[in-house]
Parts: C-alpha cells; sequence; structure tokens
C-alpha cells in the first residue's frame, strides 16, 4: 500500500452500492478559435462505462420510471494558462429535474470525492438519494481530468497493479524499505511513460476552472455545487477563485484544508483509529455473539494480530491471488468509511481466521478500483496524479522513518501504513503546487459545511477549519455527530432538512447547527 490513497469517497460509493454482489458471485479539438463558453453540449443516452470508469452496465432508467439519465461531452482546454491551445474531453452526466419548470433553480453539480472518483458512474449509484433536490435541480456530475473518460491517467496495467497491491507497504527491514521505494518508483515512471501529456494539467485549480466553464456552458448564472470529501476541498477552491460565482452550495465530509500531505494522513491515522474503535465498541455491543473478540480490545487486539500473521504468510484470498497484510489492512480501512460496512468487515475477519481472505479481499479491491474480471479503473493513477500536483512537499523515506513513532501513537494499527504512504510522491514527474490549498473566499454566498464527528478518512475537525479559512459570513458550520463518511447520505432527517432548506429554499440554517 504505497501510497496516501486519501479523501475517497468515490471508492466507498462503488463498494457500497457493489459489494453484496460481489460477494455472491485524451482528445484534441482543431479548431481553436472556438468560443469553449459557448459549445452546445449533445445530451445522449449514457454507454456502459469504460475500464477506466470502472466496467459495468450502463446506468439503469431512473427509479419509478422518472426519467433517463444523459451523458455528454464538454471541451475543456488542456491548459488553462493557454486557453486557445489543445482541448481534452470532459465526461458529464445529467438527470433533468423532475418538478415543474417554472419552480427550477439549475443544475446542482455534485463531486464525490477522491480525487480520483468518477462522477458519472458515481451519480446513478445513490440512485433515488437526490430525489429531493431533483425537485429543483437538474442533477450534474463529470469525471474531472484525468479520470474515467476525461484524459485518465494511466499507469501500470492490470497484472502488474495486481503485484503492485500485493506488496509490503510497512517495510521491516532495509531490504523490503529498498522493494517499496523501487515499486514506487516504477508506479511513478509508468504514470509518467503512459500520461506525460495531461500530468501537468490535473491540479485541482484546473478542475476549479473547468467547474466554472461547466457553469457557463450549462447556462447558469452562478454555481450551484454539493461537494463530498475531496469534493469540498475542490468546491474551496472554486470559491477562492471565483466568490462572486459562487451559488447554494453544501460541503459535507470536509477535507482540512490548512494541513499539509503529512498532516492531513496523520489526521486520517487518528480518524481511522476512532472509527476502530467505534466498530470495536459496536460488535461487541450486539445482541449476538461478536465473532471477532469477547472485548473491544480483544477485537483490536485479535486484528493486530491476523495482520502480523498475514506479513509472513499469506492466505488464499480471490483465486489465484492471496491476502497479504497491505490488502488485508487497505480492506480493513475500506469497511471503516462507513457504518453500512461493518457488518462486511466483522465477517470478513471471522472468515480470515479461519484461512480465507476472500470478503478482505474484495473490500480491498473496490478501494482499489479492481473489477471482478480483474480490470482496475484508474482511481488510484488518478488520485496519485491529482495529490502529487496539488501538494508540494516531497518526504523520503528518512523523513518518514522520522515520523513514525507519531504515528503510531495516532493509530497503533493503521499508522504506519499511511506514514509510508507519504513516499508516494517523491520522485513524481510534475512539482506539487503549494502546502496546501488556498479557500479564502470573501465576498461568497453562504456555504453549508457539514461535519460529522466519526468521520474517519476526513476528520471532524476539519469543518470548522474549513470554515474558518473561507472567511468571514461564508462557511455556515454544521455538526453531525454519526459514523462513517459523510454526514447527507447516512439519512439523518436532521442533516436533510438543513440541506434541502437550503439548496431548495434558500434558507440558510443558523451556524452551529448540531443533528445526531
Amino acid at each position: 500500500m504505497p501510497h496516501p490513497f486519501r479523501l475517497r469517497a468515490a471508492a466507498l460509493t462503488a463498494c457500497a452500492v457493489l459489494l453484496p454482489a460481489l460477494l455472491t458471485g485524451c482528445g484534441e479539438d482543431d479548431d481553436k478559435d472556438e468560443d469553449l463558453t459557448e459549445q452546445q453540449l449533445s445530451w445522449t443516452d449514457c454507454p456502459a462505462p469504460s475500464e477506466a470508469q470502472g466496467g459495468g452496465p450502463a446506468p439503469s432508467p431512473l427509479p419509478g420510471g422518472r426519467g433517463e439519465w444523459s451523458c455528454a461531452t464538454m471541451k475543456a482546454p488542456l491548459d488553462w494558462d493557454d486557453p486557445q491551445g489543445d482541448t481534452i474531453d470532459l465526461a458529464l452526466i445529467r438527470a433533468r429535474s423532475s418538478g415543474a419548470a417554472s419552480e427550477r433553480i439549475g443544475s446542482l453539480i455534485f463531486n464525490f470525492g477522491g480525487p480520483g472518483g468518477s462522477g458519472v458512474t458515481a451519480l446513478p449509484g445513490f440512485g433515488e438519494k437526490y430525489a429531493t433536490l431533483r425537485t429543483r435541480y437538474d442533477l450534474v456530475s463529470f469525471d474531472p481530468r484525468g479520470v474515467g473518460r476525461s484524459a485518465p491517467v494511466t499507469c501500470l496495467d492490470d497484472q502488474r497493479l495486481d503485484t503492485y497491491f500485493q506488496q509490503d507497504g510497512t517495510p521491516d527491514d532495509s531490504t523490503e524499505r529498498t522493494e517499496l521505494l523501487d515499486s514506487t518508483e516504477e508506479f511513478n515512471a509508468a504514470c509518467e511513460k503512459n500520461s506525460e501529456r495531461v500530468l501537468p494539467h490535473v491540479r485541482t485549480t484546473d478542475a476549479a476552472r473547468d467547474l466554472d466553464l461547466m457553469r457557463q456552458v450549462l447556462g447558469d448564472d452562478v454555481l450551484h455545487y454539493f461537494g463530498i470529501s475531496y469534493g469540498t476541498e475542490l468546491g474551496g477552491v472554486y470559491a477562492h477563485l471565483f466568490p462572486e460565482k459562487v451559488g447554494r452550495a453544501v460541503f459535507d465530509a470536509v477535507v482540512d484544508p490548512t494541513k499539509t500531505a503529512e498532516q492531513g494522513s496523520l489526521g486520517q491515522a487518528r480518524g481511522f483509529q476512532l472509527a476502530l474503535d467505534n466498530y470495536a465498541e459496536d460488535c461487541v455491543s450486539q445482541s449476538e455473539e461478536c465473532p471477532v473478540g469477547d472485548s473491544a480490545q480483544e477485537v483490536k487486539d485479535r486484528i493486530a494480530e491476523l495482520l502480523k500473521d498475514l506479513d509472513g504468510t499469506p492466505i488464499p484470498g480471490v483465486f489465484p491471488r492471496e491476502l497479504t497484510q497491505s490488502l488485508a489492512a487497505n480492506g480493513i480501512l475500506q469497511a471503516l468509511y462507513s457504518k453500512d460496512l461493518w457488518k462486511f468487515l466483522t465477517d470478513g475477519l471471522a472468515q480470515a481466521y479461519d484461512g480465507d481472505g476472500t470478503i478482505l479481499m474484495v473490500l480491498s479491491d473496490s478501494s482499489n478500483g479492481r473489477s471482478e474480471n480483474g480490470e482496475y479503473s484508474n482511481v488510484i493513477p488518478a488520485n496519485v496524479a491529482i495529490n502529487c500536483a496539488d501538494d508540494e512537499p516531497r518526504y523520503t523515506a528518512e523523513d518518514v522513518e522520522r515520523r513514525l513513532p507519531e504515528f503510531r501513537a495516532a493509530s497503533p494499527l493503521f499508522g504506519e501504513y499511511l506514514a509510508w504512504g507519504m513516499v508516494g510522491c517523491t520522485d513524481w514527474a510534475v512539482p506539487g503546487a503549494a502546502e496546501h490549498p488556498d479557500v479564502h473566499a470573501p465576498g461568497a454566498a453562504p456555504i453549508l459545511v457539514i461535519g460529522n464527528t466519526g468521520d474517519p478518512a476526513t476528520p471532524f475537525e476539519g469543518a470548522r477549519k474549513m470554515v474558518q479559512a473561507l472567511g468571514t459570513g461564508v462557511g455556515v458550520e454544521l455538526t453531525y455527530k454519526g459514523q462513517g463518511h459523510g454526514a447527507y447520505n447516512s439519512e439523518n432527517r436532521c442533516v436533510q432538512d438543513a440541506v434541502h432548506g437550503y439548496l431548495l429554499d434558500g434558507k440558510v440554517p443558523e451556524t452551529g447547527t448540531v443533528c445526531s
């Protein structure tokens, strides 16, 4: 697990939708004089997702027979510093508003996070979850540049990715450390070889400019936006660049915009440890016996023992692959993203104690973007490319080793994995843009910022930091006392009422509102 696969709401979406089923079985435009803001989108039936988007069938009709999904391609400059130069194609998906035309507000654009997640495949996966919002908005999402069908970043082939993800992500000696660093260098070199043209142009600032172009092409005077996880960082950068164009916006599962990559990884170590503690307490509190342990501490001790055993002796997983320590840890992390997945974690751990790593490997595969047929989406290459293009710091193995005690203290189980992930950008072909994003947006319309006290991937305190960074009168803080990554999709009535009140009726909640 060499890279820090940070802030992945999109991987969670795919897992939550597809896991039960799994357990049962760049273009160029020659017309460089075209004003891209005046382009007309051609909306057609959506094709089946590409391999880079994750594969699978075309999106089903909307529930209840209330319309179809439609897809289009929007042209954007490859290089926003040369807007009259080469273009790339960005993939979009839309569901038209279900309400009366007179009640329609405009388009509501979603980014589900990652970075690296395909919005074109994620939005239909939520089905009716956004039906209320659709009464007054066209629901729109997209594959950001470098992702899915939008000039996707490609690195290693599927077979080499299998090997890459199985390797030891927490080296115990100099030999294993060299193997980890060599593997990371090989991955990064493959990204440069296969995607050299697009790598300098996948920064979040580039995606924010794409959002403003999208707003104009869709015919909206302001951007109405719903950002989840990394989508909150993208939304914050947009607000900084275009404060006067911010419409009604919601940030959910909020990235702390004040942290460096190292601080973000350390925060995630604490967040996932908290989620593990909560999972262990929940398991032993059930009326039925917890098959993982008799006490919360025993649950955590047995998980640690399992990972230690797998370090030396992998067990059978999804044939013909074996469940290694890194794959198991990654599967456990994936399950901690959502309380809905805790039952699969319990089943997977019980199964692994009996020598079968299938469920934990399926969880890890979902996180890594691997389908049943062995093909990988480009969620991880895109995640790495965007993070490395955004983050200025470059960490060496010596930097990691100096920081290991702090990471182990933050999370005895996950600290080392997240610490070693910091070397992922060391040999990257493109320099990072900044230590952290600038989201200061004086004069922007109110943005509803929702923090979840039990969020493992974007810890709760990030919401308050985002509110402070946006500036006085912009961020409106709402706290959800819950579990999992994000709040709106928990279907908590208080949270949804606040979101609906603002997005649909323009009623800004009182800052400091608490939902439980």
